[in-house]
């Protein structure tokens, strides 16, 4: 587990609500405290949908970009919100390309999730990395590579942070 500090919360946060940059991750759950509080539960109500517009079974959270406009909604205005809280999951198409550097007998049914919680606490925006695992796993590679896919992800997406 990693938290990155962002050193320019705007251009973050530009990149967060209004950009495709974090679109391959699926959001789990989300707090935003403004005016009111929200409290986002980012499961999948299959029953909602028609049999055509069924949303992929394997994904059990919405996809970010779904939410996305939703929330920039909630959190665009005069005034900065007091807090808020996003838990996403990378989607599991690719959670194999982050084993890649990982222990080799750790099979991709075994991880869970790849967690990137971002929190934002009315002064600092930190993101923190985590994996959950199915059963327990002893190794620690696959977490030491999730934070390392992290670091290369922040670099190349251009936002500036500091651990």
């Amino acid at each position: 587990m990693t938290a990155f500090q962002i050193l320019e919360m705007k251009h973050f946060m530009a990149k967060l609500l209004t950009e495709d940059c974090f679109d391959s991750f699926l959001l789990e759950k989300a707090s935003v405290s403004c005016a009111v509080s929200y409290e986002i539960d980012g499961r999948v109500n299959p029953e909602f949908y028609q049999d055509d517009e069924t949303p992929d079974a394997s994904c059990p959270f919405l996809p970010w970009k779904s939410i996305r406009p939703v929330l920039f909604q909630m959190i665009r205005g005069k005034h900065t919100p007091l807090s808020f809280k996003f838990v996403l999951h990378l989607m599991p198409q690719y959670v194999p390309g982050v084993m890649k550097g990982a222990d080799p007998s750790l099979k991709p049914e075994q991880v869970q999730a790849l967690v990137l919680t971002i929190k934002y606490d009315g002064s600092a925006i930190r993101l923190t990395t985590g994996t959950a695992f199915s059963s327990f796993v002893p190794d620690k590679t696959l977490d030491a590579q999730w934070d390392k896919t992290m670091r290369q992800f922040l670099s190349r997406k251009e936002i500036a942070c500091r651990e």
